[in-house]
C-alpha cells in the first residue's frame, strides 16, 4: 500500500472527485450538476492526501500524510 501511494498520490484527488460525483448522483439523487461538482470537490479536497516539506536532521524531506494513514510516508 505504501509503494502504491508513493507512486500514485497525485491521482487520488481526481479519483475521489469522480467517486463523490457518482455517489451524489446515484445515491443522494442531487439534480443540479454545479452543486454536485462543488460538494464533490470540497469533500475530495478534505479527504485527499497532503504533501509537505519537513525539516529533519539530514535536510528537507517530502512527507505525505493522509487521514486514513497512521504514520506519514516519506517520498524521497
Amino acid at each position: 500500500m505504501e509503494n502504491f501511494l508513493k507512486r500514485f498520490h497525485r491521482g487520488i484527488y481526481p479519483i475521489l472527485i469522480i467517486l463523490f460525483i457518482l455517489l451524489l448522483d446515484k445515491v443522494f439523487l442531487v439534480e443540479r450538476s454545479w452543486i454536485q461538482t462543488a460538494v464533490a470537490i470540497a469533500v475530495a479536497y478534505v479527504l485527499s492526501p497532503r504533501k509537505k516539506i519537513v525539516q529533519t536532521q539530514t535536510g528537507e524531506r517530502k512527507q505525505l500524510t493522509w487521514i486514513f494513514l497512521k504514520k506519514p510516508i516519506f517520498l524521497d
